[in-house]
């Protein structure tokens, strides 16, 4: 019996999600970002959740496959994992702004254990995604 309730704690403390934030510097004036697609990201919706949230702080997000216009002073890179439990969902994920290659601001999402018992873990991007951007873009000045 007790070896079982061990076995559940450690399960259920596996399940925990960390989120580490290095948000905009306070005051930054940002108003305008270039995404970088990474194709090997499978997250359907994720370059978009990425855009409304810059959106929602008043920074305009284009995205780019190819060729960064000069006109680009941040730059975004990303990427984003899925696991699957009867379904696919984001277990993984990173977002990294860089000012002219100096790296300005970054946040990590992770499921630890990719979820295990936690039902949240099939939460949408949005809801997973949304609180993240908002701590690492809190700081920005529009």
């Amino acid at each position: 019996m007790k070896l079982r309730i061990l076995a559940l704690s450690v399960l259920a403390l596996a399940a925990c999600t960390s989120v580490k934030v290095k948000p905009v510097d306070r005051g930054v004036a940002m108003n305008r970002v270039c995404i970088r697609t990474n194709p090997a990201v499978a997250v359907a919706d994720f370059v978009l959740v990425m855009q409304d949230g810059f959106q929602r702080h008043g920074i305009a997000a284009e995205v780019y496959d190819r060729d960064l216009p000069a006109s680009c002073e941040y730059l975004v890179d990303y990427t984003a994992l899925r696991s699957w439990d009867f379904k696919p969902y984001l277990s993984h994920a990173e977002i990294r702004i860089t000012e002219h290659g100096r790296l300005v601001a970054s946040a990590t999402y992770h499921l630890n254990g990719k979820g295990g018992f936690d039902m949240g873990k099939w939460r949408g991007t949005k809801a997973k995604m949304d609180p993240v951007m908002d701590e690492l873009l809190a700081g920005v000045h529009s």
